[in-house]
């Protein structure tokens, strides 16, 4: 067994150090560049590193662009090299706390890669969140250093940041020198020393349930993450990345890391908006998005003439996690862009599980694809079993890089080496992974089992509904009944607006009668958090208040 185990592992790096060649991450340099690059990986870990790396292959290659303009790579790490250089000036020692509340732009990237070059706990702050978390959540993680947009000036007033708060963007040309380009353009761009430990970042879960717990990973030790997902999608160097996701969430932040080290050029946006998205994939001549569900709806709801006389030939990955894609607005994307979808199923806590191919979308829309070389995903009862194929159950992971635990304590149910993700779904028998809900949406109601899911996905693909959630709530009679909160198109086929009864009657038409949802509100948009995710709290509440 040990012997097998060794043998997998290996063929898994081998396999990994392939595709880590084939688009370019792991390449042929000259020594000095090599020199360079493995001097950075080595003081800084990956995350500081990869920065270092990427300005000695490509110093003249445009880095990032965003609404201020453009930067090479070299400009970007002699930018985080001053800002890293303040910030140990002012007395931070590696190990402690730097926060980031910031929108996508140059300013995230300045602090994330000086955060790592001075090896700090790098906390990601959701812009979504009110000043009572944002308080909550800095003093729990121990933060020394806030930098944060001006916009949020307010909502940061009640942190104590012993070493000072910094402005990552601010519309005042001159914010007084507290901002973090003040300190870039005051300081030196040598190459700060060696921090006593390693960079670790701590990526915050949504908290659409409670208090944002704060996940925290660190630096993978195997080129598996990188194997696995190369092998899954057409990533190649030196193209564009146009970063649509927040870069505080785990996708946005992974894939603009993943960018610096395939020497992409980075395409930033503080605010998404689909027209100028539209026009900057082929101003840019993009070849990967990264997006959320809920970007991509607003994007091919523009319609055909919105892309009329746009070149869009060099899109080659559409890049989707976060939140559930669907069948209905998957097909509409490809019919849109071409098949192009990549459509990742995983959690801040196991990082990835599944990704579904462009490929595997044609056959299976509503599927998150195929299980990840590298990792292993099993569907569990509630006895820790696994069940057949088919059968809905709780999805368990394990993978090389799943987080190491909350920073307050605890972590997920783990069972024999596989941690829960929070979501139950099935296999089918192409070995395709369906999500049937999350693991505490089920409800039963008059004795039977619930899965919201199931009803989303089917209103979903209904021609007078623009988007819709389902929510379990308590009822003295069946014990929890279904409420559906839908968004409906204002005229269908030149009739009139869809009606509450027309809901029920389509669920009752296409699923069990049991199914069928009890009320059904119709809103002028669902509430959601930056990353599309429902905020099904605050729909659980309208319907108590209704």
């Amino acid at each position: 067994m040990i012997i097998t185990d060794v043998l997998d592992r290996a063929g898994l790096e081998a396999m990994s150090l392939r595709q880590c060649v084939r688009t370019g991450l792991l390449r042929v340099d000259p020594p000095s560049v090599l020199a360079r690059g493995l001097w950075g990986m080595s003081k800084y870990g990956a995350m500081g590193g990869v920065l270092s790396m990427s300005a000695a292959r490509y110093p003249d290659r445009v880095a990032v662009v965003d609404e201020l303009g453009s930067l090479t790579y070299a400009e970007l790490d002699q930018r985080s090299n001053a800002l890293a250089n303040a910030w140990l000036d002012r007395g931070f020692a590696a190990g402690g706390g730097i926060a980031i509340l910031a929108r996508n732009h140059r300013g995230f990237l300045d602090a994330s890669y000086a955060a790592a070059k001075v090896g700090a706990r790098t906390v990601l702050l959701n812009t979504d969140f009110a000043g009572p978390q944002i308080t909550e959540v800095c003093a729990r993680e121990g933060v020394d250093i806030l930098v944060h947009d001006d916009e949020y000036a307010e909502m940061v007033g009640g942190v104590q940041a012993p070493l000072g708060k910094f402005l990552a963007w601010s519309e005042d040309p001159d914010p007084a020198g507290v901002s973090i380009e003040s300190l870039i353009g005051a300081t030196r761009t040598d190459a700060p020393p060696r921090p006593a430990e390693i960079s670790k970042i701590i990526i915050l879960t949504s908290g659409t349930t409670g208090t944002p717990k704060g996940a925290q990973r660190s630096e993978p030790k195997s080129l598996a993450p990188f194997g696995g997902l190369f092998s899954k999608v057409p990533y190649r160097s030196g193209e564009v990345m146009e970063c649509c996701a927040p870069m505080f969430h785990a996708l946005g932040y992974a894939q603009s890391m993943l960018a610096a080290g395939l020497g992409h050029t980075l395409v930033l946006r503080r605010r998404f908006d689909p027209e100028a998205t539209l026009a900057s994939l082929a101003a840019n001549r993009v070849s990967t998005v990264i997006a959320v569900p809920v970007m991509l709806q607003r994007l091919v709801d523009l319609g055909p003439e919105a892309r009329e006389g746009l070149d869009l030939s060099h899109l080659r990955i559409i890049f989707v996690a976060g939140s559930q894609l669907g069948s209905d607005l998957c097909v509409r994307v490809t019919e849109a862009f071409g098949p192009v979808i990549y459509n990742l199923y995983g959690s801040t806590e196991v990082a990835y599980a599944t990704i579904a191919t462009s490929a595997e979308l044609a056959v299976e829309p509503g599927s998150v694809g195929s299980i990840v070389p590298g990792t292993i995903v099993k569907i569990l009862d509630d006895d820790g079993r696994e069940v057949p194929t088919g059968t809905t159950g709780r999805i368990f992971v394990a993978n090389a890089i799943q987080f190491s635990g909350y920073t307050g304590g605890g972590s997920k149910e783990v069972i024999d080496g596989l941690m829960s993700s929070g979501d139950v779904g099935h296999f089918d028998t192409h070995g395709l992974l369906f999500i049937d809900g999350r693991d505490d949406d089920m409800i039963v109601s008059g004795g039977e089992n619930l899965f919201p899911g199931e009803i989303e996905e089917l209103l979903a693909g209904h021609p007078g509904i623009v988007e819709v959630a389902a929510i379990g709530v308590p009822d003295e009679k069946f014990g929890m009944r279904l409420h559906v909160f839908a968004v409906r198109r204002c005229v269908l086929d030149g009739q009139s607006e869809l009606t509450e009864d027309a809901v029920k009657d389509y669920v009752r038409e296409n699923l069990a009668r049991f199914k069928t949802p009890r009320a059904v509100t119709f809103l002028d948009e669902l509430p959601r958090n930056p990353t599309g995710k429902v905020l099904k709290r605050q729909l659980a509440q309208q319907s108590q208040d209704s």
